[in-house]
């Protein structure tokens, strides 16, 4: 790894880890700690969203499955919308009606106190095994182009993350996410100026050679529902994004760090909807990654296929600094993640269970 690139990640490191810890010099209640006290702006609850929308696994992921096969899964993006509307109709004035800072408080209230400690355990295993696998995810191209032994660089991400998550509160993870997800963005757009201007023909070449092998298809209309048709995916995104908004402590969080009702369904359109063109921008980055890598063959070495093309092309193709501002990039969407994950399940813990059953005690 080129010194400008390893320089580049390890400034962007200090400097958000450094931006988080800031938000610890305010005076903060219990409250202010889980929902920021209702006052930040809608603009960064809205990134936030978005950026808990994203992770490594889909920087990675998604142009690695349109570089394998088609824009099938791009179909998940289009339930968004519906999703955003019926949560901006229905979860989001809910929530913000019962004024409790923990999602399964209203499964207590229509079926029982047993209800709120299932969903809520489950929630914690949920986030417990996510941010493992995300952190292991960050290892892996850590590990190939350092040399850190793995377990190091997962000590190294959790520590860096629990410091702000911690001393922070969700102010703090609101804002690096923000800011984060900036980055995401701007880094992606990058990634993908650079492999149009790198093939000969540029975006007409691209077009071209991915119309050719069928790279932009959605799948097959058919009504069978036992393959991942258009209409399956269409179906299986809207129920996991009404999961999303409806039951997930991350999303519900957020509903009650805005100023008002208003203000929080604002934020949850922008959250949800700017996934929508980014999404689109990452199977972009997978459909021109195929043309690239068709356009010079010789450049790809046999074994690289699938999620490792696109960690391959920005260690070995995108020039100096741009590396490590891809690396970066991807350290931002896991960060991200797993920092609301931290704060989410610690507000869980606080609100189900620490202070309803053991500071009682």
């Amino acid at each position: 790894m080129h010194i400008l690139d390893l320089a580049i990640f390890l400034i962007y490191m200090l400097a958000i880890v450094g931006f988080g810890i800031s938000f610890s010099f305010r005076k903060r209640t219990a409250q202010d700690f889980t929902t920021g006290g209702g006052r930040l702006p809608t603009w960064a609850i809205g990134m936030s969203i978005f950026a808990t929308y994203v992770s490594s696994i889909s920087f990675l992921a998604l142009p690695g499955n349109a570089f394998s096969t088609n824009w099938n899964g791009f179909v998940f993006s289009f339930s968004i919308p519906l999703a955003a509307w019926i949560a901006v109709k229905y979860f989001v004035p809910l929530y913000r009606k019962l004024q409790c800072e923990s999602a399964y408080f209203y499964l207590e209230q229509r079926f029982g106190a047993w209800a709120r400690i299932y969903t809520s355990c489950c929630y914690l295993l949920t986030q417990l095994a996510r941010m493992g696998a995300i952190m292991y995810l960050l290892a892996l191209p850590m590990n190939a182009l350092l040399g850190w032994s793995i377990p190091s660089i997962i000590i190294l991400i959790g520590f860096s993350v629990v410091i702000y998550a911690m001393w922070g509160g969700i102010e703090a993870v609101i804002w690096t996410d923000a800011v984060q997800g900036i980055l995401l963005i701007f880094g992606a757009l990058a990634c993908l100026g650079v492999i149009f201007f790198a093939i000969p023909d540029g975006p007409e070449a691209v077009f071209r050679i991915a119309s050719g092998a069928d790279k932009f298809s959605l799948g097959s209309f058919k009504l069978d529902f036992t393959t991942s048709t258009f209409w399956m995916i269409l179906v299986y995104g809207l129920f996991i994004n009404l999961q999303n908004f409806g039951i997930d402590q991350s999303y519900v969080q957020r509903y009650l760090t805005a100023k008002s009702e208003g203000e929080a369904k604002k934020a949850t359109w922008l959250g949800s909807l700017l996934y929508v063109p980014v999404s689109f921008v990452f199977f972009f980055i997978g459909t021109a990654l195929f043309a690239y890598y068709e356009s010079f063959p010789n450049l790809l070495p046999e074994g690289i296929v699938g999620d490792k093309v696109f960690p391959y092309f920005i260690v070995n193709q995108l020039p100096v600094g741009m590396t490590g501002l891809l690396i970066a990039s991807i350290f931002a969407a896991g960060m991200s993640t797993v920092s609301t994950s931290i704060n989410s399940s610690a507000t869980v813990i606080l609100s189900d269970h620490f202070s309803k059953y053991i500071l009682r005690f």
